[in-house]
């Protein structure tokens, strides 16, 4: 298509109105910078006290603990930093793999840019299959039409009049509009449009600033992971006063009871809470995008392993959303192509070609797709050859079917090919009402198969006959017989609804389409039963005349809910919702942005979504695959798995830590732990409690078992007892090592080497006895983790460091460490280890008797 002499913009002044008027793009009020990341880390307690203690050794002369100090407070920030920013870095990835890319006129020459940076005034060069990227008017071209289900919920494309630069914006729906809007999708014809409304001003964009008034669940993890980390600090802020105080008092060095107070201070601050969780919610959100799933929200990982209902579309998520011709019929013959190896019969076989006629020479439409593959035999004479197009009629209101006139090379009359709805090939062969009934009671059956049926008709006239404006005028046609289509069902969709029931995970199928195909499909995917009652199927219409409470019971028993509107999806949410569900949510639309929101699990598709539906989602599917959502529900579970692990891991190491630094002030003996120890433990904790946890495979009944309660805490009052019991297990076996000793006449340097060694084997322990809620002692071992082993060797590196380098024995004040001390250190490991085992081995017992 020529540009009617149409320039459009020059470079520059687009770049201008770039400036002036911003991107074309949703805003991101939320977007942080790596400023603010740092100013939000140094914030945190931890990072204070590490700094005050540095403060207090420079006081004191010694320079080279206020170092170790301050590296030991920057490396901290780091790790944080640098997780915050890979988070932002997901969110940028979206984007940029979401974003559309747009061809426009400027300088007089066609450009392909990114969408982003369409402006006003700009011309968009449009074509089948492209997504619009702003609103725009139609100012010149043919036959465009464009599908706007995105934005009003209506499947029938539209068509588009031509118009004129400076008309008003208009609202999106119904045909003859000259606009067309960002979002929609051109589905026949091409032409040029002047943008009018870019970002925010377009249609979108007001509907994506709107989802504001939505209220999101809040995270509850880090809810409660900030009360946990308070009510520690707390407790933590009055036994370092306490014990500042006391030591002061009864041995008159301040500084060392203030060093003393930093380190008690310290060592109950569990501040890992909020690093894991952020660990936790970036990996895991790294380890869904494997499963082609991108995280726009941490809430939602946390929310994954409580999901009780999910919602899903039929087409491109259960479905492979291209149609497939899996049944023909004419008089007497059905034909199903994979079933019947054989050729098709002659009857069956001019259907096909007849079709093909019937379709676009190079098709966009699905359904012309598969008549195409289907009817065009390899190798074979292609059914348009030697054949010249003369004239297409096009989908109208009044008449559901396709019409091409065909002309041949050599002269002779006109082919006439039709298909479409099967009542309007029927009116147009002039069917009489027996054969009528006939024909409806076949394409009834077909449909109840879950199959878009299609007529194919066709007629001859002669090529000196003047052509119609309707496709009525062209006949007598005669009729050839049905064709049912059907989108497949996705290899893999059955096993993974499958896999939902048995976790108890209720799956509804919420369509536009038809319910006698939705509820084939659903049968097919393993949704329903093929002898499920009526209540399961509910129409859009019937959902209409219910009021709320209705709804709300009907949900209950309802599996498919079919022609439903976009608006409705929300009602269906709130009505779940209601019913006490955790609701994830699949859409596409603009209209399903508000339902999306609403969902505790908004899931939006990235192949075929709107920017609005991807804005409002919490996760988007890159594939649109219904198996994908099913693979985040068991990443989900295992995160929240490996995350209470981490917290209990956390809380049991810090009572035996905590109990050292407290230990001496109380029993008058010399102080084992200063701040430097402390932050040593720090660096090994963070990454064993992040890393290794994160990285521990699922357990074996992880997809075997119901949904947590949403309301359930991260530390029920049992799992906290039996954390602090394994703490407590290690500090008496510590701490009676470190009393022992001394009584002894050990020198401090070589008593604090063994108590520190036998710490960090009995943190080695927690670390092992942690691993599993359930498996046995050899998988503690055996279970394959390499973050693990890397984490425990290097620690074990650093530690055989310390206290042989006489430099950094010196910093860290320790003795040598004598063979017998070394097998009492990691005796005391495998004591730790065991009685845990045992513990865990008890309770099994007890649970299963």
């Amino acid at each position: 298509m020529a540009d009617p002499g149409l320039a459009g913009l020059s470079t520059a002044e687009a770049a201008a109105r770039l400036a002036r008027d911003g991107a074309n793009e949703l805003t991101r009020p939320d977007r942080r910078g790596a400023l603010r990341i740092l100013f939000e880390v140094m914030r945190e307690p931890m990072f204070g006290l590490l700094l005050a203690a540095g403060a207090i050794y420079l006081v004191l002369g010694n320079l080279a603990d206020a170092l170790v100090l301050l590296f030991f407070a920057c490396a901290s920030v780091s790790i944080a930093v640098v997780q915050d920013l890979r988070s932002e870095r997901v969110l940028e990835a979206l984007r940029s793999l979401t974003s559309p890319r747009a061809l426009v006129i400027r300088d007089g020459a066609r450009q392909r840019i990114a969408g982003r940076e369409v402006v006003c005034g700009d011309l968009l060069v449009l074509a089948e299959g492209d997504r619009v990227a702003a609103d725009a008017v139609f100012l010149a071209g043919s036959d465009l039409q464009a599908d706007e289900s995105l934005l009003t919920g209506e499947a029938a494309p539209v068509r588009k009049a031509i118009g004129k630069a400076a008309m008003p914006p208009a609202r999106p729906g119904g045909d003859d509009l000259p606009q067309v809007f960002s979002g929609s999708l051109i589905v026949q014809g091409q032409g040029i449009a002047q943008v009018l409304a870019t970002g925010a001003r377009s249609e979108i964009g007001r509907i994506g600033q709107a989802l504001g008034a939505i209220e999101t669940e809040p995270p509850r993890l880090r809810l409660e992971t900030r009360r946990l980390v308070r009510g520690f600090a707390i407790v933590g802020f009055i036994a370092s006063v306490l014990a500042v105080v006391l030591y002061g008092l009864w041995r008159g060095s301040w500084l060392q009871a203030v060093l003393g107070g930093i380190a008690l201070g310290m060592s109950m601050l569990p501040q890992e809470f909020p690093l894991v969780l952020t660990v936790f919610m970036v990996m895991g959100a790294r380890r869904i995008a494997r499963a082609r799933v991108l995280t726009r929200r941490a809430a939602a990982i946390e929310t994954l392993g409580a999901a009780t209902v999910l919602c899903t579309d039929k087409t491109g998520t259960l479905t492979e959303n291209r149609m497939t011709i899996r049944e023909v019929r004419t008089t007497g013959v059905v034909w199903r192509p994979g079933t019947d190896t054989a050729a098709p019969p002659e009857a069956i076989a001019r259907i096909l070609a007849e079709g093909v006629l019937a379709s676009a020479p190079e098709p966009f439409d699905p359904m012309e797709k598969a008549f195409h593959a289907l009817g065009t035999p390899p190798g074979g004479k292609a059914p348009a050859e030697g054949l010249r197009l003369v004239r297409q009629y096009g989908l109208r209101p009044d008449l559901l079917a396709v019409t091409n006139v065909w002309a041949a090379a050599e002269g002779g009359g006109l082919l006439v090919a039709t298909k479409g709805a099967p009542e309007a090939i029927a009116g147009l062969c002039q069917i009489d009402e027996t054969t009528r009934a006939g024909l409806h009671k076949e394409a009834q059956d077909m449909a109840g198969a879950g199959l878009r049926v299609l007529g194919v008709a066709v007629a001859s006239i002669g090529r000196e006959q003047a052509l119609p404006e309707t496709p009525r005028g062209l006949g007598p046609f005669t009729f050839l017989g049905l064709v049912g289509l059907a989108d497949p069902l996705r290899a893999g969709v059955a096993t993974a609804v499958g896999e939902c029931l048995s976790a108890g995970i209720r799956v509804l199928m919420v369509t536009g389409d038809y319910p006698a195909t939705a509820r084939a499909i659903a049968i097919e995917a393993g949704l329903l039963a093929a002898d499920a009652s009526a209540d399961s199927v509910l129409a859009g219409d019937e959902l209409a005349g219910l009021d709320d409470a209705a709804l709300r019971a009907r949900v209950r028993t309802t599996t498919v809910f079919a022609r439903v509107m976009p608006e409705q999806k929300l009602r269906i949410v709130e009505a779940l919702k209601a019913n006490g569900e955790v609701v994830g949510m699949t859409g596409d639309g603009v209209n399903d942005a508000p339902s999306l929101k609403a969902a505790h699990i908004g899931i939006a598709m990235g192949g075929r979504g709107t920017d609005v539906a991807r804005e409002a989602a919490a996760l988007v599917l890159l594939d649109d695959d219904f198996g994908s959502i099913v693979a985040a529900i068991r990443l989900g579970r295992r995160i929240y798995d490996n995350l209470r692990k981490a917290m209990g891991y956390i809380i049991a190491v810090h009572v035996p830590i905590a109990g050292l630094a407290l230990l001496p002030l109380l029993l008058g003996l010399p102080i084992i732990f200063t701040p430097i120890h402390i932050a040593f433990l720090e660096m090994v904790i963070d990454p064993v409690c992040s890393i290794v946890f994160e990285a521990e495979a699922a357990e074996a009944n992880i997809m075997g078992r119901p949904p947590r309660d949403t309301d359930a805490r991260l530390f029920t009052g049992r799992l906290l007892l039996w954390n602090l019991l394994q703490g407590l297990l290690v500090f008496a076996l510590v701490g009676g090592l470190f009393v022992l000793g001394h009584r002894r006449g050990m020198p401090d340097d070589e008593l604090r080497t063994l108590a520190f060694t036998t710490l960090v084997a009995g943190n080695g322990a927690l670390v092992l006895a942690n691993r599993s809620f359930s498996t046995s002692l050899g998988t503690a071992f055996l279970g394959r983790n390499q973050m693990l082993w890397w984490v425990m060797g290097t620690t074990a590196a650093v530690l055989v460091l310390a206290i042989l380098v006489p430099p950094l024995a010196r910093l860290f004040r320790f003795g040598p460490l004598h063979l017998n001390d070394l097998g009492i250190a990691l005796a005391g490991g495998l004591v730790v280890l065991l009685v845990i085992e045992a513990g865990k081995r008890f309770a099994r017992l007890k649970a299963g008797g």
